[in-house]
């Protein structure tokens, strides 16, 4: 029986694809999984250390794709009639 990742993959599947190449559920799974191995604490220092650096680059990388949904997302312009006139820019502040 061979190890695998939560998706079912190989390990040296999930290490060797890049975050960039990742929907943004797929990059918190492995997050997610990363930060269970590190608080069970026991995994070896130099793996502990691999994979820290890991989950800072999934971390980026989900940050990076949140804030381009965030960018997308547009709230409706209401009218002077009370109805939907276009849309604006959503004020994320």
């Amino acid at each position: 029986m061979t190890d695998q990742t939560p998706d079912g993959s190989a390990p040296d599947a999930a290490a060797a694809q890049t975050p960039d190449d990742l929907p943004f559920e797929r990059a918190m799974e492995q997050l997610e999984e990363i930060v269970r191995r590190l608080e069970r604490g026991d995994v070896p220092l130099d793996e502990s250390v691999a994979i820290y650096e890991r989950g800072e680059a999934l971390k980026r990388h989900c940050e990076t794709l949140l804030k381009r949904a965030e960018a997308r997302i547009q709230k409706i312009a209401i009218g002077p009639d009370g109805r939907a006139a276009g849309t604006a820019p959503l004020d994320v502040e």
